[in-house]
């Protein structure tokens, strides 16, 4: 059989797990298939974890299928409890409907919606009206309670307390995809590795409802080499949203990661051709900066527009060759006079350049903090209105973090 998109996802290394994988090729390969992946509204922006969500879905478009935008409505109401060491918090509906809206933009930027080549649904439209006991009925009953307990997005809360609120919303997810087949006739679920349990939930339900065969695909997370989740800034999560995360600091990001994860994520969220990738693989040293380079300006472009990565490239490259000053570098106001007495490590983590005191402590004792270009050596150096020139005072961390503040 010709090669089709399971192939290239397989080749990427984006997918984790499958329930069918023969049927699936097969499937993927002789017709255009509706799949659906959901996105629960717990923020007001995606994440770069839902960006490799959305790369695969565009990977599964550009072969002819079509996606289906799930946006939790209904769910969002309960939270997901897997990958969760405690409860969500609980959102108000406007809250919910807000965040909805906002993902519509996020993906449109990679999914193509018009002429329904695409299509957003939101599963509030038939979770909210449920009867419960007739629900229960329908739905509760075909599930197992013991089996339930065994799946792995219940196992780790349960040492901690797993409400009754959450434990509803495997049967609930379940439901989201009886309901797309039945409407839709989608037939396979994709999700991150982590909703596996739930994936499965669908299949039989699907099964023991309709006598339905359906599928279920999930996708290697986002992590570097060491096993931990990639994303997570001194800021907090790496936002899709500029105002949350701005395309220079999106870009500068990619620009960092460590050498042993940057052909990694060449191949889970970019569409350079392979060829070009494994060719990469044989780089050492600094060819392996220009692959950092290529990685953030693509996965920037994607994000963000073309402009905006070109912008972000540009502050980069302007930061290096002028000592570290350009126009278009982070920067931030300070009111000198809120700093008087107070330290430069006091003034660094209130805006956010480093995430503590003692990060900065050790960036200071490990020579990784400059100051207008001098090393800063002195854990306890004041803020003085001296280390201002006329381009502001310019602080790096490490290498190829710089940011400019100026006084106000």
């Amino acid at each position: 059989m010709e090669r089709n998109v399971y192939d290239i996802l397989m080749e990427r290394g984006l997918i984790a797990q499958t329930t069918h994988a023969d049927e699936i090729r097969e499937l993927l390969g002789k017709e255009k298939v509706t799949f659906y992946i959901g996105f629960d509204p717990t923020a007001d922006s995606l994440h770069v974890g839902h960006f490799l969500q959305m790369v695969v879905m565009k990977h599964m478009q550009d072969a002819g299928h079509r996606p289906i935008a799930l946006v939790g409505g209904g769910t969002g109401h309960i939270g997901d409890p897997s990958g969760r060491t405690d409860m969500r918090s609980m959102m108000t509906t406007e809250t919910i409907n807000h965040n909805c809206e906002i993902f519509k933009k996020q993906l449109s930027n990679l999914i193509d919606f018009s002429d329904g080549k695409a299509i957003m649904v939101n599963n509030a439209d038939w979770l909210l009206n449920l009867n419960y006991v007739e629900f229960l009925r329908d739905i509760g009953s075909c599930f197992s309670v013991n089996k339930m307990l065994t799946a792995e997005c219940f196992k780790q809360r349960l040492e901690k307390g797993l409400s009754f609120l959450e434990f509803n919303y495997m049967l609930m997810q379940s439901y989201d995809f009886l309901m797309l087949n039945r409407k839709y006739g989608c037939k396979i679920e994709l999700g991150g590795d982590d909703q596996w349990s739930n994936i499965l939930g669908g299949l039989e339900l699907c099964r023991r409802k309709d006598q339905t065969q359906v599928y279920g695909m999930t996708f290697t997370l986002l992590t570097t080499s060491e096993g931990k989740k990639m994303g997570k800034t001194a800021k907090g999560a790496l936002w899709l949203d500029p105002e949350k995360c701005k395309p220079y600091d999106f870009y500068q990001y990619w620009v960092n990661v460590q050498d042993d994860d940057v052909i990694n994520c060449l191949k889970l969220i970019t569409f350079i051709p392979m060829e070009e990738i494994h060719e990469m693989e044989k780089w050492e040293g600094r060819e392996l900066n220009k692959a950092k380079k290529i990685l953030a300006y693509e996965v920037t472009k994607l994000v963000h527009g073309e402009e905006e990565a070109k912008k972000a490239q540009d502050a980069a490259e302007a930061i290096f060759a002028n000592g570290g000053v350009s126009a278009d570098m982070p920067t931030t106001e300070v009111n000198i006079a809120d700093f008087e007495d107070k330290t430069l490590l006091d003034m660094l983590v209130s805006i956010n350049f480093v995430p503590s005191k003692g990060e900065g402590r050790r960036l200071v004792q490990q020579n990784g903090l400059s100051v207008n270009d001098v090393k800063v050596t002195d854990v306890n150096m004041k803020v003085t209105d001296d280390l201002f020139t006329e381009n502001g005072l310019i602080v790096k961390k490490g290498k190829k973090v710089f940011h400019r503040i100026i006084k106000k």
